[in-house]
């Protein structure tokens, strides 16, 4: 069974939503993330996902284009973000998730990129630019070595697109709430429910609700329809406004802290 599979066995015994925290590697720089890592786990979070900064990003907003810029200035690469998987592995279990353009990874090479994330205990991997009508070489590879390829679903979703993604994911569902970029919103979609019910009867796997997740309140507003919801710019935000190390955590903590509760009692 992958750390994936067990978190939401773990979850659904104890009648709670995932949490899923989105920071991006790097930003500000590698040392920094592990420390984020570590904080994030320790107030909560059941997944972490690490995005890859790409120069080129598909879907990101303005807040995780700024992070993704800083982590290139630091240096930061994929086989560098690997690495550091590989040493956050040697104290956590969490599962890791990363979430990166196609470029890198063809950039890599994708049969090695495969190898190489879960040598180091890499557990799922999105790539938003690379649909399944796209990703059959990938995929098969991935899928024989046991990682897993998560797809995104959108408001614009067809039945017949549903069906395809529920078919093609292994691990969840990333269900986009929002059409556009990635950022902080003020309210959660209003045909939510309906969407993530409809993607439901045709899954299996677990359906979390990302994009525009800023808060307590809406996260709360968000489980108590799908599995789990996932948070990106709103702690991308906490890692810019503060600098000092000290003070970055304890916000990222409180913050993710606090998510985690509102979702607690969504269940």
């Amino acid at each position: 069974m992958s750390r994936i599979e067990n978190c939401f066995q773990k979850l659904r015994k104890k009648n709670q939503k995932a949490l899923v925290a989105f920071i991006t590697a790097g930003d500000p720089d590698l040392s920094a993330t592990q420390k984020i890592f570590s904080v994030i786990e320790k107030n909560g979070a059941d997944i972490i996902e690490l995005g890859v900064p790409f120069s080129d990003p598909l879907a990101d907003g303005p807040v995780i284009q700024a992070a993704s810029q800083r982590a290139l200035e630091s240096g930061t690469t994929l086989k560098k973000i690997i690495r550091l998987v590989g040493e956050i592995r040697k104290t956590s279990e969490l599962p890791i998730v990363l979430m990166t353009s196609y470029n890198p990874v063809f950039a890599y090479g994708q049969k090695l990129f495969v190898d190489d994330a879960l040598k180091a205990g890499v557990d799922g991997v999105i790539i938003p630019d690379l649909p399944p009508e796209e990703a059959g070489e990938f995929d098969a590879h991935a899928k024989k070595q046991g990682l897993d390829m998560i797809h995104l679903l959108a408001p614009t979703s067809t039945e017949d697109r549903i069906r395809l993604i529920a078919n093609a994911s292994r691990g969840f569902i990333y269900y986009v709430s929002l059409t556009g970029t990635t950022g902080v919103k003020s309210e959660v979609s209003g045909n939510l429910e309906a969407k993530v019910q409809s993607i439901k009867r045709v899954a299996k796997l677990p359906v979390l609700v990302g994009f525009g997740i800023s808060g307590p309140d809406q996260a709360k507003k968000a489980a108590v329809v799908s599995d789990g919801v996932i948070v990106g710019s709103a702690i991308v935000r906490l890692i810019e406004q503060n600098g000092n190390p000290a003070d970055l955590e304890a916000k990222v903590g409180d913050f993710v802290a606090s998510v985690k509760q509102a979702i607690s009692s969504s269940g």
